[in-house]
């Protein structure tokens, strides 16, 4: 499934004229922790992180010389996206990021993670700027994925997971 939308990034790339991301979260048993990877269109994210900042000019790629790309991105990402297991929003642990083509990848992760069976995911990223943007979210959890597809008009989702 990753090669798919990994292929699908690189065939939207030139022109994207659909708007998605995609968020990969695995839950590592033995590390007792939520490894997540989030994929966004470099210009997508440009574009909404200029209107959330009311920065018409910002380019992501050349911040102003007082911050850097990865703080803009964090800055925008952790305050639209959220991990709920059970009923307790988990701290999220930014680690980074980096450009592969066209898109950024964020890698995040989740630490001291007890077993769950339902997890909630908000993730309303770019929302705010394009009508049709999806939020394609996998959770893999003991050899299991499931999905979401989150749009404007439902943000969040859950997804239980038999143990």
């Amino acid at each position: 499934m990753v090669i798919l939308f990994a292929f699908l990034f690189s065939f939207w790339a030139p022109a994207h004229p659909i708007h998605i991301s995609v968020t990969e979260i695995e839950f590592d048993e033995k590390e007792k922790e939520l490894e997540i990877m989030m994929r966004i269109f470099a210009d997508d994210l440009e574009t909404s992180i200029r209107k959330a900042r009311n920065e018409p000019e910002l380019d992501l790629l050349h911040p102003p010389t007082n911050t850097t790309t990865d703080e803009l991105a964090k800055e925008y990402i952790l305050k639209r996206f959220q991990v709920t297991l059970g009923d307790k929003v988990q701290r999220l642990n930014y680690l980074g990021s980096e450009f592969d083509g066209e898109a950024l990848v964020f890698y995040i992760q989740v630490s001291q993670v007890k077993n769950f069976k339902a997890v909630t995911i908000m993730n309303s990223v770019i929302l705010e700027t394009y009508d049709d943007q999806s939020n394609i979210v996998h959770v893999t959890v003991s050899g299991k994925t499931k999905s979401l597809r989150l749009m404007r008009n439902n943000p969040s989702g859950t997804l239980t997971f038999d143990k």
